[in-house]
Formats: structure tokens, C-alpha cells, sequence
């Protein structure tokens, strides 16, 4: 077992966090499977052996899930008559993914998915008896930085509505632990890999037409790729630890913006951004691309909302899931950019 210590209103508590690891023989079910992380989740499970059931809304093309040999299942997490068969026969394990993952949608969009979704879902669980929920939730909960690395007990205060939504979520889960949901939380930050179309994470993933450094460039990044975050939701199901317990995933890396949007672009063979511009004007940019892009129907490469968190660094501390064992295998941002690279200069980088 391994040891933490936690600080609560000044006192110190000493804890055990559980590298030991519980088994589950059962179909695991894995919600939000066709989208960017929920695919990688899924191609995670199906290499190690498991047997999963993905689901996502109903879609035309299944050749990812035929090929890895995983049965589909459409549902959708905003009609709950389509949910009840996603629990047909021993699902004994559920990592929930389903959400809508991006700063350009209004929370009154969001919130049919990222919170009511949240409870329909976990209702099921329950009352279908199943051993461990995994709940993928966001660091966007903490909201601005503070000046010290995020940890899993500090204060929840999103400044966005994709945060927010994330928040309500993870009350939702709250509750339901109260009502006997063996549950546990993983927080990744920035994410981007393989097959990223939204988010943050999207300007690390492929070219994009980011052409100027925001502000001074000097800020910190927290970023993780997509595959250790499949690896770690799997680590942290298997833990034995108390329901509720939350786990932060980050490479803690830490490059400056100005060396990500650098090494980013070296990757994809374009030009690195030399122009540095007010933070000011990139919102206003911001909020221009937004306007046109929402009228495409696209989500734009920096959204308005992303700004805010362009004035000071962006820290999140990864300690607690790597005192329980787990291993990162791209713990390097610059070193995994340079793989992409590869993959990218190979045609081998999934690009939706």
C-alpha cells in the first residue's frame, strides 16, 4: 500500500492509497466511446483483454469497434429510454466518458449531457449493481489558477461554463456515492493525442492556423496525452481506495506556451509563431473566430473562453495517482511532440 498524507482546515491526515488492484470480470462499459478520449479508452481496454461495450449516439460507421472486436451499443445519454440495455447481462464496471468537451458550448447545452447525463447514468449503475464507476471529469472544476499546483482537495471554482458543467457533474456523483455508488474520480488536464477535434489539446494534435503567441508566452501548460489518460482511468478503476476518492492526470512537464505552440509546430512541418500579441487582442480575435465558427458549426482553434486562463500558469499536481504506482508513458511533453512528428511525417497520426 502507499502512503499520503492530506492536510484538512490545518490538520494533517495520514491516508493509504491503494496500489493493490481489484479485478473485474464482467463487461466494462464505456460511455462516450466514439469521441476523442472515449476512444482511446476503448482501444486501451481491447489490447489488455477486456471486454467492453461501447456506447455513444447512434453512427453509421463502426469499423473502429469492428476492428478492435468490441460490440457498439448506441444510447444516448440526453434520452433515457435508450439507456437501459447498455446495462444488459454482468457489466460489473462503467468508465464514464459521455460529455460534451469544449469552451464554446453554453452551459444550457452542455448541461443535458455533462449533468443530467451524469444522473441517469449513475442511477443505472446502481441499480444494476455494478462494482466501480469511473467518473472522467475535468481539472476546469478548479478554475484560475491560484499561484500553487492544483491538488484533488482544493476548492472547485470554475470560471467557465464547460467547467461549471463539470462541476454540477461531479455533484451529481456525490450523491449517488452517498447511495452506495462504488465511484471514483479522475481529473485530466489539457488532453491531446490521436484523433483530438475539440478543446485545448486540439493545437498539439494537428496543423492548425495559430500563427501568434498570446501575450508574453512565458505561462505554464499542464498537458497530458491521450493515451496515458486511457491507461490511468483503467489504473485508477482498479485501485482499491474509498469511493469518492479523485486523481488528477497531468505529464507534469510543464512547457511554457510559447515552447508548446513551438514544439507543436515543428511537429506538423509549419513554421513556429515568432508574433507575440496582447492577450487582449487574441480575445477579441477570439471572440471573431468564435462568432464565424459557430456559424460553420466548428469549434474554433482558440476559443474565447480558453483565454482566460492565458494570463498566469496552469499547474496541476499528478503526485497522488503517481504515488499509487501509475506510469506514465509520455511523461515529456517536448519528447512526445517529437513522436507525433514521426507518426504525423509517417501518415501513421489519426487526424478525424
Amino acid at each position: 500500500m502507499g502512503d499520503v498524507f492530506r492536510i484538512y482546515d490545518n490538520i494533517w491526515f495520514f491516508i493509504s492509497i491503494g496500489e493493490t488492484k481489484l479485478k473485474f470480470d464482467g463487461i466494462t462499459l464505456v460511455t462516450g466511446a466514439a469521441g476523442f478520449m472515449g476512444s482511446h479508452v476503448v482501444e486501451h481496454l481491447a489490447k489488455s483483454g477486456v471486454k467492453v461495450r461501447a456506447t455513444a449516439r447512434p453512427r453509421n460507421d463502426l469499423s473502429f469497434f469492428e476492428k478492435l472486436g468490441v460490440e457498439y451499443v448506441a444510447a444516448d445519454l440526453t434520452k433515457p429510454e435508450t439507456l437501459p440495455p447498455l446495462f444488459e447481462g454482468n457489466v460489473d464496471r462503467v468508465m464514464h466518458l459521455g460529455a460534451i468537451c469544449n469552451f464554446s458550448t453554453p452551459y444550457n447545452k452542455l448541461q443535458p449531457t455533462n449533468v443530467k447525463g451524469v444522473d441517469l447514468i449513475t442511477d443505472l449503475a446502481i441499480k444494476n449493481g455494478v462494482k466501480r464507476f469511473i467518473h472522467v471529469t475535468s481539472t476546469s472544476v478548479y478554475g484560475l489558477y491560484r499561484g500553487t499546483p492544483f491538488v484533488e482537495d482544493d476548492p472547485r471554482e470554475p470560471n467557465t461554463d464547460y467547467g461549471r458543467s463539470k462541476r454540477d457533474g461531479e455533484d451529481i456523483l456525490f450523491k449517488k456515492i452517498e447511495d452506495g455508488l462504488n465511484a471514483v474520480l479522475v481529473r485530466p488536464c489539457t488532453v491531446y493525442g490521436p484523433r483530438c477535434t475539440d478543446g485545448a489539446g486540439k493545437a498539439f494534435s494537428r496543423p492548425t492556423d495559430i500563427a501568434a503567441i498570446p501575450g508574453k508566452g512565458d505561462v505554464l501548460l499542464s498537458n497530458v496525452r491521450a493515451e496515458d489518460v486511457a491507461a490511468a482511468i483503467d489504473h485508477a478503476s482498479l485501485l482499491d481506495v474509498k469511493p469518492g476518492e479523485s486523481f488528477n492526470i497531468a505529464d507534469g512537464s510543464y512547457p511554457s506556451l510559447e515552447d508548446a505552440l513551438t514544439e507543436a509546430a515543428l511537429a506538423f512541418g509549419k513554421k513556429p509563431p515568432k508574433l507575440h500579441l496582447p492577450i487582449g487582442v487574441v480575445k477579441v480575435a477570439a471572440k471573431v473566430d468564435g462568432f464565424i465558427s459557430g456559424l460553420k458549426g466548428k469549434i474554433p482553434d482558440i476559443e474565447y473562453d480558453a483565454t482566460k486562463f492565458l494570463h498566469d500558469d496552469y499547474i496541476v499536481d499528478n503526485s497522488k495517482l503517481v504515488k499509487t504506482g501509475f506510469k506514465y508513458e509520455y511523461p515529456d511533453f517536448k519528447k512526445s511532440m517529437v513522436e507525433i512528428a514521426k507518426l504525423f511525417a509517417e501518415g501513421k497520426l489519426e487526424i478525424r
